[in-house]
C-alpha cells in the first residue's frame, strides 16, 4: 500500500512538473510585415547620396593634336567646380581655368559642368570621374580607360 501511495505521489509530482513545463513555454507569434514603396522613397543609393564625390580629380585625357590634356577638376560645396586644363606638348601651353556650378542628372550618377561647352558630362564613380561623349555615354573602345580622372 505504501508503494502505491509513493507511486501516486510521484505521478502527481510528475504531472505537476509537466504542467509547469507546458505553461512556461513561450508561444511564438507571427507578425505580418507589409513593405510598401513609400518606405523607400528618398532612400535611393546613387553617387549623390552614397559616395564622397567632393574633392579633386585629375588625369590626362586623349587629345587629337597634342600629347594629352592634363585635366584637374575640383568639385566643391554648393555644386561648385573649378576645372584646370593644360594641353601637353603644345608651344606656349598655359593652364586654362574655368569655374562654375555643376548639376546632377535625375539618376544621380552623372554631373554636367554647366559653364562648359560639350562634352561637359562626367559619370561619377567611387573615387573616379569618367568623361562622357557628346551624347552623355561612356566612351568605349581601345582608349576607354584613358577617359577617367582619379580622385587625389
Amino acid at each position: 500500500m505504501q508503494k502505491m501511495r509513493l507511486n501516486a505521489v510521484i505521478m502527481v509530482i510528475l504531472a505537476a512538473f509537466g504542467g509547469m513545463m507546458v505553461a512556461c513555454q513561450t508561444k511564438q507569434q507571427t507578425e505580418e510585415i507589409v513593405v510598401s514603396d513609400e518606405m523607400f522613397e528618398g532612400d535611393e543609393h546613387n553617387a549623390v547620396t552614397s559616395l564622397d564625390f567632393m574633392g579633386t580629380y585629375e588625369g590626362v585625357l586623349p587629345c587629337a593634336d597634342c600629347e594629352g590634356i592634363q585635366t584637374v577638376i575640383e568639385l566643391g560645396v554648393g555644386n561648385s567646380y573649378v576645372k584646370k586644363v593644360t594641353y601637353l606638348g603644345k608651344e606656349n601651353s598655359e593652364v586654362i581655368e574655368t569655374q562654375g556650378t555643376f548639376s546632377w542628372n535625375d539618376e544621380g550618377n552623372t554631373i554636367t559642368l554647366d559653364s562648359e561647352p560639350a562634352p561637359n558630362q562626367y559619370f561619377v564613380g567611387e573615387n573616379v570621374l569618367f568623361h562622357l561623349d557628346m551624347d552623355g555615354n561612356r566612351i568605349t573602345g581601345d582608349l576607354a580607360d584613358k577617359y577617367r580622372l582619379n580622385k587625389k
